[in-house]
């Protein structure tokens, strides 16, 4: 039997990708934009943490910094999600009792806020703020990925 944190990964990978596809499917349908949460996030943390992602001045840098918090920002999200199923792989085992339905909701749930407590510790966005169709967008993705990383793992793991 492979590696239960493997497991989990791969798991998380094939998550991710039902996540991205569900968002993606969303932002068609509603034909919203893409979320600038997750740059706005690592702008906050780049400067905090005293790191300057343009390498120079005028429009230019401000263009290229935009893009890297724009890059970081989306792989933040797949260290996400497959971070939180690597996890998941590490305690599945000893939790076999727990129905898949119940643990896809808890996994996608625990993603869920993996990414909304940093947003909202660091000041990005306010989810008391949100709209119900902002709470939407954001938890049927995430449960999504839970569920579908869930049954991912259990059928990699057999």
């Amino acid at each position: 039997m492979p590696s239960p944190l493997l497991t989990g990964t791969a798991a998380g990978a094939v998550g991710t990708v039902a996540l991205n596809i569900a968002t993606y499917l969303d932002m068609t349908v509603r034909a919203r934009p893409a979320s600038s949460v997750p740059a706005k996030l690592v702008g906050v943390l780049a400067d905090k943490a005293g790191i300057d992602l343009a390498s120079g001045a005028g429009e230019a840098a401000k263009e290229e910094e935009k893009n890297r918090q724009s890059g970081v920002g989306a792989l933040i999200g797949y260290v996400n999600g497959l971070g939180i199923a690597a996890l998941y792989g590490a305690v599945r085992p000893h939790l076999r009792w727990i129905p898949v339905p119940v643990a896809g909701v808890l996994l996608g749930l625990a993603a869920m806020a993996a990414s909304d407590v940093p947003i909202s510790a660091s000041g990005v966005s306010d989810p008391a703020t949100w709209a119900p169709e902002d709470w939407a967008a954001d938890l049927i993705p995430h449960l999504i990925y839970g569920l579908v990383t869930a049954v991912a793992y259990d059928s990699f793991a057999e």
